[in-house]
C-alpha cells in the first residue's frame, strides 16, 4: 500500500510541475482535490485561484522549468499523507531592454495529500520561500540549437 500510494502521490507533484511550465491550467489543477486550498505567500485560497493566478503571472517568461529535488512522503494510513518537496525553478524573461535574465527560486512545498475515491492528491500546500537570485544571461552555449525543439512549444 505505501508504495504504490507513495508513487501516485510522486505523480500528482509532478503533474503539478508540468502543468506550470507547459501554461495548463487543467494539468496543474489534476494534482489538487476540488475543495484543496494553497497557500503560496502571494496567494493563499482555492488550488483553482492559484492554478489561474499561476498561468497568468508565468506569461511573462518565455521558459520556466520547475525541478522536483527530494521528496520526502509519510504515509499515515490508507487515506492520509504528508510530504515535503524541495524544489528549484528556473525562469527566463527578457527586461525591456532586450536582456535575457535568468530568475531562479529556490523553496519547499509542504504538503498533506489524501486518497479519495481511490486517487491520492493535494488537499493542503503551503509554499516556502527558501531563497532567490536574479542574473543577467550571457552568451548560450556554443551548440547547433536550431537542431533541438524550442521549450516554448509546448506552453498554452
Amino acid at each position: 500500500m505505501t508504495a504504490g500510494a507513495e508513487e501516485a502521490i510522486r505523480q500528482a507533484v509532478l503533474r503539478y510541475c508540468r502543468g506550470v511550465d507547459r501554461l495548463d491550467a487543467e494539468l496543474m489543477l489534476s494534482a489538487y482535490h476540488e475543495d484543496a486550498t494553497d497557500d503560496h505567500g502571494v496567494y493563499v485560497g482555492s488550488a483553482r485561484g492559484l492554478c489561474d493566478r499561476v498561468i497568468e503571472s508565468h506569461r511573462r517568461y518565455d521558459a520556466t522549468m520547475h525541478c522536483v529535488l527530494n521528496h520526502a512522503i509519510d504515509v499515515a494510513d490508507e487515506r492520509h499523507a504528508t510530504g515535503e518537496v524541495y524544489n528549484v525553478t528556473y525562469l527566463r524573461r527578457r527586461a525591456d531592454d532586450g536582456t535575457a535574465y535568468l530568475d531562479t527560486w529556490w523553496g519547499r512545498y509542504l504538503d498533506e495529500y489524501e486518497c479519495r475515491d481511490g486517487r491520492w492528491a493535494i488537499s493542503h500546500r503551503v509554499c516556502v520561500h527558501e531563497w532567490t537570485r536574479s542574473e543577467p544571461l550571457g552568451e548560450p552555449m556554443p551548440i547547433d540549437a536550431q537542431r533541438f525543439r524550442q521549450g516554448a512549444a509546448d506552453r498554452g
